[in-house]
């Protein structure tokens, strides 16, 4: 027997409402987890391209001669 077959003789709330909460509390810590990596992983990113790209236009800022205004 199939998922589908198993949920079709079910009331509607089962299947949208009673499912879904048992999953998030089964899974939930698993889930925070996974978003709470996730969101350090783009924090961290974001960083690293900051500084990569401050210390490219340092780089090129003081091989230009740091005093030339006009580069803009």
């Amino acid at each position: 027997m199939d998922v589908k077959g198993t949920l079709s003789g079910l009331p509607w709330w089962v299947t949208w409402i009673v499912i879904p909460v048992i999953a998030l509390v089964v899974f939930g810590g698993l889930i925070a987890n996974l978003v709470g990596f996730l969101i350090g992983l783009l924090f961290k990113v974001l960083v690293f391209v900051a500084l990569v790209g401050g210390v490219v236009y340092l780089v090129r800022r003081v091989k230009a001669g740091g005093s030339s205004r006009n580069d803009w």
